[in-house]
């Protein structure tokens, strides 16, 4: 195995020369810095970045703990992080926790034996304990999508409220009263942020809120299709269908298909989050669009910021905003049926 000795000799200078080339600091000419380059192309050089790593007190990774890895919103949020990472010489380490605490506290712990540099972290319920044990380990983290009420950290998210209530008042417009909220988990900040925006509209209409057609659950495929069988059995039946993400959505979906109806001839249906093209024939659903690769990239431009900083500062909370589409999958409630 070559050595950075073998690759100076090679070249014909020194090893600091090629230090400096191999970690971009100081000044190296074009022509020396183009025969380090060939030399350690040819002799197959690979740096031991754990030796530099030990020096350094740093070992060039972060962390991406996510919530549903198969969700298209959070892998366009991945790539994002992934994108800004790798041009500033970091590796990744995707962690996937199916929304589980349990699986969180294990990713954590593993993530900091292995001492990653920073860790940006969805967190999987609102407790703050998950973010102490970074802190207390002097681990930079940023907080993605979500919010921890109360604690004093980075954090970068979509906008939610504002987006649920334009997306409600777009159904309360076309005539809809009986709007189903298709929630997330109760101790998740953006299904709270949601069913707020949803019974902000109702109130700015001059309605009542109609508690009985709020359901929590999941975030899920699975999580969709159980509300949506509890809201078809309220009476008299919702006339629209509020999912609060796109698998939430998916969910729904099959349970309409599933009971013979058809959206939006019958039902009305809107959701947070789009689908990609390759799950959907057509841009069909009416949503609420978060900027989930730009969440991702300033999120990532914001822990590596922390981990330059010399010096603390107070922490950001960065909001991007959300964009409402409407599409063909809302239309007025049908007309009751003439006995």
């Amino acid at each position: 195995m070559s050595t950075i000795r073998d690759v100076a000799q090679r070249a014909g200078v020194s090893t600091m020369t090629v230090s400096r080339v191999l970690n971009s600091t100081g000044y190296v000419s074009q022509p020396t810095r183009q025969r380090v380059e060939t030399a350690i192309a040819t002799l197959g050089y690979v740096p031991n970045t754990l030796a530099r790593s030990l020096r350094s007190k740093r070992t060039k990774t972060l962390a991406l703990v996510l919530t549903d890895i198969t969700n298209p919103f959070f892998t366009t949020l991945a790539r994002g992080v992934e994108d800004v990472a790798s041009d500033h010489g970091f590796t990744v380490i995707f962690c996937n926790t199916d929304e589980s605490i349990d699986a969180q506290e294990e990713y954590l712990t593993v993530l900091v034996q292995k001492q990653v540099d920073g860790v940006l972290l969805v967190p999987a319920s609102d407790a703050p304990a998950p973010i102490h044990f970074l802190q207390q380990q002097g681990i930079a983290v940023v907080v993605v999508d979500r919010q921890v009420p109360g604690l004093a950290v980075d954090l970068v998210r979509g906008e939610s409220t504002q987006a649920a209530y334009e997306l409600t008042t777009q159904l309360l417009k076309l005539g809809h009263q009986q709007i189903a909220m298709l929630a997330g988990p109760v101790d998740v900040s953006t299904a709270r942020d949601r069913v707020d925006g949803y019974r902000r509209a109702y109130a700015a209409a001059g309605q009542r809120v109609p508690e009985s057609l709020i359901f929590q659950d999941a975030y899920t495929v699975a999580g969709g299709e159980r509300m949506a069988r509890l809201a078809l059995a309220v009476t008299p039946r919702p006339t629209a269908l509020f999912a609060a993400n796109n698998f939430i959505a998916i969910g729904a979906y099959h349970v309409l298909r599933e009971h013979g109806l058809s959206v939006p001839t019958d039902l009305s249906l809107v959701a947070f989050d789009d689908l990609p093209h390759s799950l959907a024939w057509e841009p069909f659903l009416t949503v609420a669009t978060q900027p989930a690769d730009l969440i991702g990239r300033k999120a990532t431009e914001l822990l590596l910021a922390r981990l330059c900083a010399e010096a603390p500062a107070p922490p950001q909370e960065i909001v991007l905003p959300t964009r409402v589409i409407i599409r063909r999958s809302c239309a007025p409630p049908p007309l009751p049926a003439i006995h």
